[in-house]
């Protein structure tokens, strides 16, 4: 319980600190027009957000880079208030943080304007800091392998825990890209997604682990006050790259990542509908499977208003979020 109090305090701790500090980072985003460029294929109304300051992961970062690192600092005056097995999810999220930056960076003032880095350059590095995290997983921290609810078992993949562990962190990594398209979706998704992980990782009394993820829950609702209907700053892949790759993360270092796509139903959803488009628009030369992809451009298409898509995504992706929590507990 007194675990429990604790990360849900530095939840209520780093969200203040994240509204406080959004204000003036806003400010200076406005400065240098840090702004979001609209892709013409997007929906007509997409038109109006044109401008808006993004690379917003930035504030969803920092302040849980800040809190983490003050509390692994207090081991040096003997207060054990973080372990160092966060440190790994952490450098993640900066590695791709820093990753989906320059891409940010590139697609507004790079040459290759309103496209970002080249598709393979960005795979590439994914797959290079994703394989150095599942190495790290299974070589540095000991990661467990894989439970599967209802089974008292733990599943040792041996060696093969280092390539499919990089291919969980870069389908995340995507995932969440991909559902980042509309006003509070992927930030309210991923706050739900960390927090059922931070709920497992309390009761397997991985404690550093929950604390660590109950922080991103506060950063993400703190950011969430400035990117909720009508957006006043985007994440970018700034932050949903370094969200991904971190959910991903968090998804391994508890073992009960065979409920991921349960848990994270919404971006898995929205990364297969993307695959599905491609594949069906190239089998049938030209037709398409869904009026646009990922998935929300369908609703948002079919007159779904953006305020009705996030919040029955929402209410989806909390039901579905309790529902691997007991089937964690199972």
């Amino acid at each position: 319980m007194k675990d429990a109090t604790f990360s849900v305090a530095l939840a209520a701790l780093s969200f203040m600190l994240t509204v406080i500090w959004g204000g003036p980072m806003l400010r200076v985003l406005r400065h240098f027009k840090i702004g979001k460029i609209i892709r013409v294929e997007e929906p007509g109304k997409h038109l109006v957000k044109m401008g808006t300051p993004t690379m917003g992961g930035i504030m969803i970062i920092l302040p849980a880079v800040l809190l983490t690192g003050l509390l692994n600092a207090a081991a040096l005056i003997g207060l054990k208030l973080a372990g160092q097995s966060v440190l790994i999810p952490l450098l993640c999220m900066i590695g791709f943080g820093i990753l989906g930056g320059i891409d940010d960076w590139e697609g507004i003032r790079g040459k290759r304007k309103g496209d970002g880095l080249r598709i393979r350059t960005k795979f590439l590095a994914q797959w290079l800091l994703a394989g150095g995290t599942g190495w790290a997983l299974k070589y540095l921290l000991h990661a467990p392998g894989l439970y599967i609810p209802g089974v008292e078992l733990e599943i040792d993949l041996g060696w093969m825990y280092i390539p499919v562990a990089a291919f969980i962190i870069v389908s995340m990594t995507n995932a969440i890209n991909f559902t980042d398209g509309l006003d509070g979706l992927a930030g309210m998704i991923s706050a739900t997604i960390f927090a059922a992980y931070g709920a497992i990782a309390l009761i397997q009394g991985q404690n550093f682990l929950a604390q660590f993820s109950f922080t991103l829950v506060g950063t993400l609702f703190g950011f969430l006050w400035f990117n909720a209907h009508p957006a006043q700053l985007f994440m970018g892949d700034c932050g949903s790259l370094s969200l991904g790759a971190t959910i991903a993360v968090v998804a391994l270092m508890t073992g009960q990542w065979a409920i991921l796509p349960l848990i994270a139903v919404i971006p898995v959803s929205e990364a297969m509908s993307s695959t599905i488009q491609i594949l069906y628009f190239k089998a049938t030369k030209g037709r398409r499977f869904f009026k646009m992809a990922p998935i929300h451009l369908h609703f948002e298409l079919l007159g779904w208003s953006e305020t009705q898509i996030v919040q029955r995504f929402w209410l989806i992706g909390l039901l579905a979020a309790l529902i691997g929590v007991g089937l964690a507990l199972a």
